[in-house]
């Protein structure tokens, strides 16, 4: 566990050159600056950990807040590429000093390899809901991709490039050297990214739903449905070529089984989260927003962080440091919107370029904001505890994602099973 702590909790050797905050400066007169811990750094990691509960829990009452169904964004969609973002950060301060490669490679590879599979391990869905108290998970189903195996895809992706593809020395005016071979690296991810995006052929496609897992597969308890398409570039739910090469490579059993497109109106998906079966087709089909083709842009989110950590940490002026940040945030926001425009939507579940931008841009912004406030102002006491959670993310995730408190809260209940907590919450506020 300790070995990937460099990914979700603190940084470990995230201590670098910062200056101390502007009303100690001035009551100070040495102008040397000190090695200190970027505090704006936990704090943006333990916002990140805090949207992800508020949009799990608080989704279902304020969907306003919950992620789009398809296309556009909410708030709940831009928690995934803050911790994308604050994951190639942390990179530039991991690999700040790299003094054998090959080494680092093979640290990266196994801390990147235990994220992925802890990532496997909790998004098996060993919690069987609110009205059951059943535990397992069938291994012919099991999600192999997931939240943590996407940071862990983008994390290697961004160290390989700071290990293997070292930058230049920075300028002495303020301003960085562009990181040639790295912005390759963004522009061959979002090339490759496109090209099968539009490129491969989506021909119809037909899947199985089983209504009962646990039993044998049968005329009785199974219904096979067919999606037509037969298009090339589609960036609709049902004939994506995203889809398409998770359904070949992963296979379609190991998908996420409850996509959230599955809240169009074209579903007419009940309360209780049932899809007719007058619905389209596609509305029954498993979808995994975090699939193979979608990694190649989240990595490329990755390197986009990877940049901003450069900055933190060759440069030492606080102005400087917001001053490159401001610029690489702005360009990303004005390139992002220029595809909306043309057409390419915001898209999480596709992780479309123009999605891929903007939320970066959004990153920066929130990182600039966080930074100024607490490590230029020196603010920390109001966000004691964001901090403290950005530096225990990993195990608060692991306490969230597996529903362990769920489950031990639910576990105490009065006469009957039925009767406890989480069941009275769920009963007040989710099917009001």
């Amino acid at each position: 566990m300790a070995d990937i702590e460099p990914l979700l909790q603190s940084t470990g050797a995230g201590e670098i050159q910062t200056p101390e905050p502007e009303e100690q400066a001035n009551k100070s007169t040495s102008t040397k600056s000190k090695a200190a811990r970027v505090a704006s750094l936990d704090v943006f990691r333990g916002l990140c950990v805090f949207l992800m509960m508020l949009v799990d829990y608080a989704g279902s009452i304020f969907p306003i807040i919950a992620h789009v169904p398809w296309n556009g964004v909410h708030l709940a969609d831009f928690v995934m590429p803050f911790f994308l973002f604050v994951a190639g950060v942390s990179v530039a301060i991991v690999y700040k000093k790299v003094s054998n490669r090959v080494d680092a490679t093979w640290k990266a590879v196994l801390r990147a390899l235990e994220l992925f599979l802890l990532g496997v391990f909790l998004q098996g869905g060993y919690f069987h809901g609110i009205n059951s108290l059943t535990y397992g998970v069938d291994i012919e189903r099991i999600r192999f991709l997931g939240i943590l195996q996407r940071i862990a895809i983008g994390y290697i992706v961004a160290a390989l490039c700071e290990i293997w593809l070292p930058c230049q020395r920075w300028r002495h005016d303020g301003f960085p050297k562009i990181y040639i071979s790295h912005w390759c690296v963004v522009l061959s991810l979002c090339t490759i990214y496109l090209g099968l995006l539009y490129g491969l052929y989506v021909p119809n496609w037909q899947f199985r739903v089983v209504q009962s897992p646990s039993s044998l597969v049968t005329a009785n308890n199974s219904h096979v449905y067919t999606v037509k398409c037969s298009v090339r570039g589609d960036l609709g739910p049902a004939c994506n070529s995203a889809g398409m090469i998770d359904r070949y490579v992963l296979g379609i059993d190991h998908l996420y089984a409850k996509p959230v497109y599955r809240n169009l109106k074209e579903c007419n998906i009940s309360s209780h989260g049932q899809v007719p079966q007058t619905a389209p087709s596609w509305c029954h089909a498993p979808f995994d927003p975090e699939g193979i083709l979608s990694s190649l842009t989240a990595a490329a989110s990755c390197i986009i962080g990877l940049q901003y950590g450069h900055i933190l940490v060759q440069l030492q002026d606080h102005k400087d440091r917001l001053r490159n940040w401001s610029i690489f945030s702005f360009a990303f926001l004005g390139l992002g919107l220029f595809p909306v425009f043309m057409g390419i939507p915001l898209n999480k579940s596709l992780y479309t370029i123009s999605y891929l931008l903007v939320t970066s841009a959004c990153s920066g912004i929130t990182f600039c904001i966080l930074y100024a406030l607490i490590d230029v102002y020196g603010w920390r006491w109001l966000t004691c505890v964001l901090e403290w959670m950005g530096k225990h993310s990993l195990s608060i995730f692991i306490l969230i994602t597996s529903n362990i408190i769920v489950v031990t809260v639910q576990g105490f209940y009065l006469k009957s099973p039925d009767n406890n907590i989480v069941h009275w919450i769920v009963s007040l506020f989710v099917h009001k």
